[in-house]
């Protein structure tokens, strides 16, 4: 039997650079990295491969892969770390180099995206109808709304550890009912008081922090710790494949497995 290997096209950088950027809208975003393009490498694409952290084993594995492209929500160069490009910092940029591999990273705007943002694709993953963004200001990322059918606080404790494949931490009392939530993907928890503001029984989050539990206990709100990096698997995940289809690239996404 014949077999046949699929061609696909190849696209400018700049070309998917300034499609990607303007449907995330990354001007509108006070952020703590650059947004786009972090390492600059090869000018005509073929392959993306996404994952969620630029560590060393991701490009390690996207270089084995043969990507152009290397896309990520969690890049390099954030607010108030050593500017310096030594140590691990320069071994993780030089393998990008030497391959000519771009590096793409897209933090906050990643997260809010009504169709490929973290939030959002959580919100399909948990069967949640989206009410509305929060806090109030001009670039929320975090969501609430309505659970799809009205659980007990342990069972939607067990579909979220279902959905992520990854038990969440539960702050409450498994009896108690949910019916509307409130969630933000990563190191989200200091969102917790703005999420009681709007009267949800329950938040979900990536993290926990000591001082979490006592005001979840003190706002009688439902708090999922479900992970830093299982709550943000999906949105990298979502506009890589976006990508691929509109300019006919091929995608690879590659899990770098981290229990935070």
């Amino acid at each position: 039997m014949l077999t046949y290997e699929r061609v696909f096209r190849m696209v400018q950088l700049k070309n998917l650079l300034n499609y990607s950027n303007n449907i995330l809208e990354i001007e509108r975003f006070h952020d703590y990295c650059p947004n786009g393009l972090q390492v600059e490498g090869k000018t005509e694409i073929k392959k993306i491969v996404s994952g969620v952290t630029a560590s060393q084993a991701l490009i390690d594995a996207a270089i084995k892969e043969k990507a152009d492209v290397l896309l990520v929500h969690h890049g390099y160069f954030w607010k108030g770390e050593d500017a310096r490009i030594v140590g691990l910092k320069y071994q993780r940029i030089q393998s990008l180099i030497n391959e000519g591999i771009n590096l793409i990273a897209y933090h906050l705007p990643l997260d809010a995206h009504p169709l490929y943002g973290n939030n959002a694709k959580l919100a399909e993953i948990l069967d949640l109808d989206i009410a509305g963004s929060f806090p109030s200001t001009n670039d929320a990322v975090g969501m609430y709304g309505t659970l799809k059918t009205p659980l007990s606080a342990g069972e939607f404790s067990q579909k979220i550890g279902g959905a992520l494949a990854r038990e969440p931490l539960h702050i409450g009392e498994n009896s108690e009912q949910i019916h509307t939530v409130a969630w933000c993907s990563g190191a989200a928890q200091n969102y917790i008081e703005a999420a009681a503001e709007l009267g949800v029984d329950a938040y979900l989050s990536g993290e926990i922090s000591e001082q979490t539990v006592h005001l979840a206990r003190e706002y009688g709100l439902h708090y999922y710790a479900a992970g830093h990096h299982a709550t943000e698997r999906y949105g990298v995940q979502a506009l890589a494949e976006h990508l691929a289809v509109h300019f006919d690239l091929d995608h690879q996404f590659i899990d770098i497995a981290n229990p935070v």
